[in-house]
């Protein structure tokens, strides 16, 4: 492709190849204008000068029509002198970079191009820390709460002014909510300051909320916390947050779970665990005992021979997942104790016992000491 007048490459200028996408050709736009951007390097020349580059790239190659002309004649193209007649050396804005251009720097400059177009104003988010059970959280519950946030004034109804009156037109912006200045080789629009975007001004405000629009009240919010939360756990309460002044979408709130330790059971993931302690005799000789679960006491079977940290897995006794609706398990961790004292009684059949102790009946001790045995002699 040959190219006139000893200007860079298009391609070049905004740093892709010559089979880029229309959505990549964007992404490189936007970063390289970002960096280069006459706001961002105030005085810099030769970054307003880049400035330009790109945008004149840009506005070419991100036309199918003059793409396609570019890759079969250069920029000879748009050389008027060969009846192109498209930029004869200068520069000249389309409709295609006006969109980039407003889409581009619209929210870091106070709105682009866009002729007075104001963004709606959204009001903050509020979070709320709530603590519940262990059982809530298992099985869901429902709470009360009360939350202090500001909400449409009651007097004026948001609009901001006394009964009978109305806003004035912003002589500033002329009720566009923008004003404009030159930036270099373009036209910047921002924010009126005057009326802050909104186009109007209030000469009259509402005496109960000095014209901001918005009153405080606290708000008694029925909340649902479904079941199988745990603790740091979000519900987000869609347009429950702050009303912003002068009108506009409320925010949202957060509330952050916390949830109490249990005395007998932790959890991990939708599974609950529990620790139950036996004595050497029920470990020995087996038995039936009842173990707590989150609905109440079942029945279980502990059979002979039970060695310390056993576990027994109770199915579907555990915690419903958020994600699956599915329910975990309940493991019954065994833990056999051993008495700190002893009565005569009792020392005197476990000595006798320890005389009748033999290895057949102890194959964990019989398989330790023979690998001892082996290894040290």
């Amino acid at each position: 492709m040959a190219t006139t007048n000893n200007k860079a490459d298009y391609y070049e200028i905004l740093e892709v190849n010559r089979t880029v996408s229309d959505e990549e050709l964007k992404k490189a736009y936007r970063k390289a204008a970002m960096r280069h951007h006459p706001d961002r390097n105030p005085g810099d020349k030769a970054a307003e000068e880049k400035f330009k580059e790109l945008s004149e790239a840009y506005q070419v190659l991100s036309d199918p029509e003059k793409r396609a002309q570019y890759d079969r004649f250069g920029h000879a193209a748009f050389d008027q002198t060969r009846g192109g007649g498209g930029f004869s050396g200068g520069f000249e804005f389309s409709g295609n970079f006006e969109d980039v251009f407003s889409d581009l720097f619209g929210d870091i400059f106070g709105g682009g191009r866009g002729g007075g177009r104001q963004r709606t104003r959204r009001g903050d988010d509020l979070s709320y820390n709530i603590e519940i059970s262990f059982e809530e959280a298992a099985f869901g519950t429902e709470k009360t709460i009360s939350i202090p946030r500001s909400v449409t004034c009651d007097a004026c109804q948001g609009k901001r002014t006394k009964a009978g009156t109305a806003p004035k037109t912003c002589t500033t912006c002329r009720g566009s909510g923008q004003v404009r200045f030159q930036q270099g080789f373009f036209t910047v629009a921002r924010t009126c300051h005057q009326c802050g975007g909104q186009g109007s001004v209030i000469s009259d405000p509402c005496d109960t909320c000095r014209g901001t629009g918005v009153g405080r009240k606290t708000a008694n919010l029925q909340v649902k916390i479904p079941a199988g939360v745990d603790t740091g756990a979000r519900l987000k309460l869609r347009g429950e947050g702050e009303t912003p002044p002068a009108g506009g979408v409320p925010g949202d709130l957060y509330i952050l779970m916390h949830v109490k330790e249990h005395p007998l059971f932790k959890r991990q993931d939708n599974t609950v665990i529990c620790d139950i302690p036996i004595s050497f005799p029920q470990a020995a000789l087996g038995t039936e005992m009842e173990v707590p679960t989150l609905e109440g006491k079942i029945k279980l079977k502990i059979p002979a021979g039970t060695q310390p940290g056993n576990v027994f897995r109770l199915r579907g006794k555990g915690i419903v997942s958020l994600n699956t609706g599915g329910r975990g398990d309940q493991l019954v961790h065994v833990t056999v104790e051993i008495p700190r004292t002893l009565t005569a009684r009792q020392r005197e059949l476990l000595e006798e016992f320890s005389r009748l102790d033999g290895v057949d009946v102890n194959p964990m001790s019989k398989g330790f000491f023979e690998k001892v045995k082996e290894l040290f002699g």
